[in-house]
């Protein structure tokens, strides 16, 4: 396994299993993040990067993954307890997928976003090279009409020039309603700043600062 993202605690990363449908989604155990964008964004490959280990498969065809992959985390240590779990959900928003896959997306995904016990984050994900796409700003205002917790991270944010970072995070800030982090699995940048949330968002190594704090 790589390095985990700098200045984060080791993340341990294992897959638990993909469910095609909600009677298969494994037992709410523990606190879980759910990544969620439009097909091609580069979900799998963020969170392969988030964790430093190829966790998530990473599709030659956009939008053809129907299924919700979960991944429980150890922090620190392979043998420690799970402090908490990741969601990948299939892709939705991609041209090419056929209009039946398309109908069977909300119908498989919505019980996971609206009735998932423990689900204490959804990361959305948007394409930062592309313009806002109503696609995304659909997903956020679900997530806030089922009450959910929303980040949005902008991936991919490496292809912009430096000096336009600023004002496209403006601008899908003004579309989306949220204030977007510029993430890239390809420098890493913006990847710490996530972990941290999704560790905070989950309530995780708690136990581990206060024994640290106890030494």
């Amino acid at each position: 396994m790589s390095s985990s993202p700098p200045g984060a605690v080791r993340p341990f990363a294992t897959f638990v299993l993909s469910a095609a449908e909600p009677s298969q989604f494994p037992a709410p155990s523990v606190k879980e993040v759910a990544f969620i964008g439009r097909s091609n964004v580069g979900k799998s490959s963020l969170l392969n990067s988030l964790v430093g280990a190829r966790v998530a498969f990473v599709s030659r065809t956009p939008g053809r993954t129907r299924t919700v992959s979960f991944f429980d985390v150890r922090i620190g240590s392979s043998k420690g307890p799970v402090e908490l779990r990741l969601a990948d959900l299939p892709g939705y928003g991609y041209a090419k997928v056929s209009k039946s896959t398309a109908r069977e997306w909300p119908r498989f995904v919505e019980p996971y976003l609206a009735e998932r016990e423990g689900l204490a984050l959804c990361v959305v994900l948007v394409d930062a090279s592309i313009p806002p796409q109503e696609s995304d700003l659909a997903m956020v205002q679900r997530l806030r009409q089922v009450g959910r917790s929303v980040l949005v991270a902008a991936t991919k944010s490496d292809r912009l020039p430096r000096s336009k970072v600023l004002s496209t995070m403006r601008a899908l800030a003004d579309y989306l309603g949220e204030e977007p982090l510029a993430v890239s699995s390809t420098t890493g940048d913006g990847l710490p700043e996530l972990w941290r949330r999704v560790v905070t968002a989950c309530g995780a190594g708690r136990r581990r600062a206060a024994d640290d704090r106890k030494d």
